[in-house]
């Protein structure tokens, strides 16, 4: 047995009644990884289920061939068949390889509802490419830390049990085993950063150093490893300064060090799936904790915005200014039908007017009974006003809605947020908040019901 199969047969040979999905592109590492594998179950080393997945990025014109190729292949082994075509869909400043790569892997992840084990052919020279590629981004230990060789992805394991393999040593079983494979001709774009280096970098390194991709590796390993240290700090930053799911506490924060305040705020970020920020937007939310008590300031991320409001920073999506957004609403229609829906803008959920009590009740939830409106009367729901008076049912005396919303502690951007419904020009009530007490209904009058499901995020 090689050093490719034993490598394989020690990373599998513990979780046998695992599914094993081979990422198959149809070039020389992903054929190797089918043909051992292969050779390693027909010989009964391994017994875990086996699934060819191939993806059809539909970018070269070699395209459905190589998915023809992979179904080929995998009847000669024997082994199951799957193909998914991806859609690819760049946005200004985004690499093309990213997209493609992550694109990939979704479509890996739905190749199986049960947890499965999805394996790459990745190996020691992929693995001293993105270590140089982190190193020419400036990247920090996370990033040098390369390729794990196992990663959770949602319910499965990525696995990369080949990351001690070379590439001369894998194209040499290629070659002792008489394999065919395909030839992806972007290879030899030296445009992208990864087929430079591959071709023009590591070429004159090896030749100066030939063991430079194992010491690259070993390098990778130590930074994996320095990293997963300052995770176990950030872990315990985050026990004693979280305040909710998506909040910190700055009262907490303020006691850290700056170094250790970065690395929990990076730690919390990719908790919560976001991009890394930059070093000038990790700035920005330091100082966010020592703004003025009466400030809201807010630091835009790629996909995110960190937010203050008094003690607490908030994790939040980018929102869309719905201040324009409003809706009048047919009442006459609850006699007739039993629901009538209104769907909110920028993900802020659903409304229903219902003539009973819904009794679905969850945490992201809000109902309340409503005095029906007069007939003559226009029913809207919207988010801008002009500063009204207002009593809700649990006061005594009126105050102007945003001295209400203040008294609350509702955030400013929230605020925004809150779905309001008027009869004319008449507030009654901040859905999700309060009915004012004009319109809280009593026996004697007709009603309705409100509920809001809202989305589950602050």
């Amino acid at each position: 047995m090689n050093i490719i199969e034993s490598a394989l047969l020690q990373r599998f040979k513990t979780c046998p009644d695992q599914r094993l999905i081979i990422a198959y592109s149809g070039g020389v590492d992903s054929q190797v990884l089918l043909a051992a594998l292969a050779k390693l179950k027909a010989q009964g080393h391994l017994t875990n289920a086996l699934l060819v997945y191939h993806v059809h990025h539909g970018l070269s014109p070699h395209a459905d061939a190589w998915q023809r190729f992979a179904k080929q292949q995998s009847q000669h082994y024997g082994i199951p068949f799957a193909t998914a075509n991806l859609s690819l869909h760049k946005q200004p400043q985004q690499s093309l390889e990213a997209i493609a790569r992550d694109g990939r892997y979704q479509l890996l992840i739905q190749a199986s509802a049960e947890p499965a084990i999805i394996v790459t052919g990745h190996h020691l020279n992929d693995q001293a490419e993105t270590f140089l590629l982190s190193l020419k981004r400036g990247a920090g230990l996370k990033g040098l830390s390369a390729m794990p060789a196992d990663l959770p992805l949602a319910q499965h394991v990525l696995a990369r049990p080949l990351l001690t393999i070379s590439r001369a040593e894998i194209v040499a079983y290629a070659q002792q085993h008489q394999l065919d494979w395909v030839e992806d001709e972007s290879n030899t774009d030296e445009h992208y950063d990864r087929n430079f280096l591959r071709q023009q970098v590591l070429p004159i390194l090896a030749q100066r150093w030939p063991s430079i991709n194992k010491t690259m590796a070993r390098s990778a390993q130590h930074c994996y490893e320095a990293q997963q240290l300052l995770d176990e700090l950030a872990e315990q930053d985050l026990q004693l300064c979280q305040r909710s799911h998506e909040q910190l506490s700055i009262e907490k924060l303020v006691q850290l060090s700056e170094r250790r305040l970065k690395n929990l705020i990076r730690y919390f970020l990719a908790q919560h799936k976001h991009l890394m920020p930059s070093e000038q937007q990790l700035a920005q939310i330091c100082l966010q904790l020592h703004a003025a008590p009466d400030k809201s300031p807010v630091v835009q991320l790629a996909n995110a915005c960190i937010r203050r409001f008094k003690q607490t920073l908030y994790l939040t999506d980018i929102y869309h200014d719905v201040a324009r957004w409003q809706q009048n609403i047919n009442l006459q229609r609850l006699s007739a039908k039993a629901v009538v829906e209104v769907l909110l803008p920028d993900q802020l959920g659903e409304l229903y007017f219902t003539s009973t009590a819904m009794k679905t009740q969850t945490s992201h939830s809000w109902q309340e009974q409503v005095k029906a409106p007069k007939v003559e009367q226009t029913v809207k729901i919207c988010f801008a006003h002009d500063n009204p008076t207002c009593l809700p049912a649990y006061r005594q005396h009126s105050r102007s809605l945003k001295k209400v919303l203040q008294e609350l502690a509702i955030p400013p951007w929230q605020r925004k947020r809150l779905p309001l419904l008027f009869y004319d020009n008449q507030l009654v009530a901040v859905i999700g908040h309060f009915v004012c007490k004009g319109y809280v209904p009593t026996e004697a009058t007709n009603s309705y019901f409100i509920h809001w499901q809202s989305k589950p995020s602050v």
